[in-house]
């Protein structure tokens, strides 16, 4: 089944079909948020992550890029030690490093989002490319599922379902 069929009515996959899956984003920590998430679902269930979502925005300072990037040892140990959050050491230093690159892509680019469109449009093989380029812990899942989620690439939701027309509406009006 397609997420279009099971997440509707579900208390936290529901909200996030419903209005953040497949919608562009602009917001700098909305973006930081999103990757650091699909890095850290890596290897689990989506669910698991939207249930300690709460915990990771209040782990990473609401994921502000230059808190995030500022962090040091202290901030590290504080994190894998957070039973709140996915307690993995490559992926929270993943996350740390990756606002760290980020900051860089605003000195290049303006912003995250602006380095995005960039790159756009780009099939899903050359952007893993360039993501494994550009930051850590981004394989083809990972860089599938972030960019999909932001609607840089297709497939977030199905032609029948009603928020692939909203999604479709918010399009046609930002041309």
């Amino acid at each position: 089944m397609s997420y279009c069929e099971i997440a509707p009515g579900h208390e936290f996959h529901g909200p996030y079909h419903d209005r953040e899956y497949g919608f562009p984003q602009r917001r700098e920590a909305v973006l930081f948020e999103r990757l650091a998430l699909e890095i850290n679902q890596a290897g689990l269930s989506w669910l698991t992550i939207l249930k300690k979502r709460a915990a990771f925005r209040a782990a990473f300072d609401g994921f502000d890029v230059d808190r995030v990037a500022a962090y040091g040892k202290r901030e590290r140990a504080r994190l894998l030690a957070d039973a709140g959050i996915i307690r993995n050491r490559l992926k929270v230093d993943a996350v740390i490093e990756n606002a760290r690159r980020i900051v860089v892509l605003r000195a290049s680019h303006g912003s995250f989002a602006r380095w995005l469109d960039a790159h756009h449009p780009r099939s899903k093989a050359e952007w893993v490319k360039l993501f494994k380029q550009t930051f850590l812990f981004t394989g083809g899942e990972i860089t599938g599922e972030f960019l999909m989620s932001l609607g840089y690439l297709p497939g977030a939701h199905e032609e029948t379902c009603p928020v692939y027309a909203e999604i479709e509406r918010i399009k046609k009006k930002k041309q």
